[in-house]
């Protein structure tokens, strides 16, 4: 087997026994990461499960460090990161697969995220970021019959991604500061700083519910996270001269976010994410996770650059 697919798990009893029947027919080895479900979904997988490998945490220790954990625990080619919520289509370990052994600079490859609930529309097919500090999934909402092709895109969605072995070993693995929520786009942001690059694997085909562990698309916990961890991507990856180059474009979308959540009730929860982001972008741990920048890396500091104006323009058209 080249590959293994890694399937955080908290309180999915709704969802984590249609994802694992769906992957009986792939050729991977499955380990499912329980972040100390109370709901039975972990004893389901146990008793109705039991060529799954599985790997019980004490508490919920977030998205980062149930994966991390998975991904220690591999020893193939590839990691394959896949939601609870998920029903994957055949042969999507096969094409996975394919897109990365064509081209060994390939870091990752995110597959057709399909809503789960309006089977003709794009819940993720890829993901960009763009100077006004804004992580957004290409497609969603629109006809996934119009995404078809295969394209470099910024990241992956960790929803529904491949991920080569070898350079995680490299770059490092999810920052388990994140907990939850744009890991997936600091991940990719990473590998492209050391020059590797992240694409659309568009025949891999996944359903997806969304949202269905956290509640709604909207609500106070995915407010205070993104906030927090969107303050935390910038610093963490960009330069200092960086920083102040995209500051006229980071304030505009910040201040724009803010009125947003501010319309959905939730400004006070945002603002207070966005005082976390600094506070652990000063703290020593995250000090210890900053990129360092290097000369060798010149050129794919440039290239990103110009893909977070060029995104900005996308977002808006």
């Amino acid at each position: 087997m080249k590959s293994t697919i890694i399937i955080p798990n908290y309180n999915g009893i709704n969802y984590i026994e249609t994802c694992l029947r769906s992957l009986e027919q792939e050729d991977a080895h499955v380990i499912v990461v329980d972040n100390a479900s109370t709901d039975g979904s972990y004893e389901l997988v146990t008793e109705n499960f039991p060529e799954v490998e599985t790997i019980q945490l004490k508490n919920n220790t977030g998205f980062c460090k149930a994966v991390n954990e998975g991904i220690a625990a591999s020893d193939t080619k590839y990691v394959i990161l896949l939601n609870n919520d998920t029903q994957v289509q055949p042969g999507f370990v096969n094409e996975l697969e394919r897109i990365m052994d064509s081209d060994d600079n390939i870091f990752s490859a995110a597959a057709k995220m399909i809503s789960m609930y309006d089977r003709d529309k794009i819940d993720d097919a890829g993901d960009l970021y763009c100077s006004l500090g804004w992580a957004f999934a290409i497609g969603k909402g629109k006809p996934e019959r119009n995404y078809s092709k295969c394209r470099l895109i910024f990241s992956s969605c960790a929803g529904a991604a491949i991920y080569r072995k070898s350079i995680l070993d490299e770059i490092g693995l999810l920052d388990e500061n994140h907990f939850a929520y744009l890991e997936d786009v600091d991940l990719g942001y990473r590998a492209q700083i050391y020059g590797y690059r992240n694409v659309f694997a568009p025949r891999a085909r996944v359903y997806h519910a969304g949202s269905a562990v956290s509640g709604s698309r909207y609500n106070e916990f995915k407010a205070d996270l993104t906030a927090r961890n969107s303050i935390y991507i910038i610093y963490k990856n960009m330069p200092f001269i960086q920083i102040i180059l995209n500051l006229p474009f980071l304030m505009i979308g910040f201040g724009i976010k803010i009125m947003f959540f501010i319309n959905k009730g939730l400004g006070a929860v945002y603002l207070k994410g966005l005082i976390k982001g600094i506070r652990i972008s000063a703290s020593p741990e995250g000090r210890k996770h900053k990129v360092k920048y290097s000369k060798a890396n010149f050129i794919s500091y440039c290239k990103i650059q110009l893909l977070l104006w060029i995104n900005t323009i996308k977002r808006f058209v």
